[in-house]
């Protein structure tokens, strides 16, 4: 089944980014309250694009793949909003959230972002597929834990977590769902595509991870 090639494939980059240094200062309680505040903004700044991604994929989908088109359709109304979660999150925890929201993406997101919209229009629109590897299998391996570690460290309110504690629940579901999915994908250079796109956003994730962990 090509969901478990995937994993098999890039588990070593998996584990990189598993490693990652602000991951690390959740665990050991060293996690700062800016450490979490630039994690959401970069999260925003990335997440709102993830609807715009996906419908670029839809427009660009040749007619041996436009029978996705119907699973992107459910996962765009699936993700509309879920910025709306990390700026209530935003507020709950900073007082400077609409400041923090109104200054350009960080270099490390725009390089993710712009390559995903730049993959969709010239490489293979079937490849953002790995992004949705990369962010949902992180989300569900982490999120809820670390949302309990982090909230007990800088004892923030549970209104701060919305969006970690929504997406470590909702994307057990969607991990299974995109796991049928994919293993529908019979052309190779379509699986070459999710392989190579997952192996790259997990080096660019992990660097959006790494900026966020340097703040103070």
């Amino acid at each position: 089944m090509f969901h478990e090639d995937l994993c098999t494939i890039t588990a070593c980059d998996r584990q990189k980014l598993l490693s990652r240094p602000i991951l690390k200062r959740v665990v050991t309680g060293t996690i700062t309250r800016d450490n979490y505040v630039t994690f959401l903004v970069n999260a925003w700044q990335h997440v709102r694009h993830t609807v715009p991604l996906m419908m670029a994929m839809g427009s660009r989908l040749p007619d041996a793949t436009s029978w996705m088109l119907p699973a992107l359709k459910e996962y765009i109304n699936e993700e509309i909003g879920h910025e709306a979660w990390i700026e209530n999150d935003l507020r709950a925890c900073s007082a400077d959230a609409e400041q923090r929201l109104s200054v350009p993406a960080s270099f490390e997101v725009e390089v993710m972002v712009r390559y995903m919209f730049d993959y969709i229009a010239r490489q293979n629109p079937v490849g953002f597929l790995g992004m949705v590897h990369v962010l949902e299998g992180t989300s569900t391996a982490l999120a809820t834990q670390m949302a309990s570690l982090v909230q007990n460290c800088l004892q923030l309110p549970d209104s701060a977590f919305s969006y970690l504690r929504s997406h470590g629940d909702l994307d057990q579901e969607h991990v299974v769902y995109f796991a049928n999915l994919i293993n529908r994908i019979e052309h190779q250079a379509d699986r070459d595509s999710i392989v190579h796109v997952a192996r790259t956003v997990y080096r660019l994730y992990g660097a959006v991870l790494d900026q966020a962990g340097a703040s103070t």
